[in-house]
């Protein structure tokens, strides 16, 4: 069953890094798609699929999301380590967030990047040109 799941994100991912490529204009900026939304034992998984359009490599970012439930209102803040993004790159990101019901997530909004280094990386370079999608029924924004 988890090999399945594993495979099934994969293939998620490698479309979403296809369709991102035939973008006409690439982007300058990071791409950041929720891909997928799953209950686990702890709580829910969610996994992110990341492309690097910046001119940089990014050594480590960090991202501060917040969790709104169906009434809008805020269930959750928090920071999320994406670690490093290498330019031209696309990278799968999995956070499993204990006490989290993925029912009750109707939308997600990354509020900040409290950290974003790498060589020649300007502070707010992560937040800057940002673009966000979402492959699930959960809203998702930058």
């Amino acid at each position: 069953m988890i090999r399945t799941a594993a495979l099934s994100v994969m293939a998620l991912a490698l479309s979403a890094a296809s369709a991102w490529s035939q973008d006409a204009q690439p982007a300058k900026g990071l791409q950041v798609e929720l891909n997928a939304v799953a209950p686990s034992e702890r709580g829910c998984v969610f996994t992110f699929v990341v492309g690097n359009g910046m001119e940089k490599n990014v050594a480590r970012a960090k991202f501060e999301f917040v969790l709104f439930n169906g009434t809008g209102t805020v269930e959750r803040m928090i920071v999320l380590d994406f670690r490093d993004l290498p330019q031209g790159k696309t990278k799968v990101r999995q956070f499993d967030l204990p006490g989290t019901q993925c029912d009750n997530v109707k939308r997600v909004l990354i509020n900040d990047s409290p950290v974003c280094e790498g060589e020649g990386i300007a502070a707010g370079a992560c937040m800057s040109g940002i673009v966000t999608r979402s492959n699930t029924p959960v809203g998702f924004e930058g």
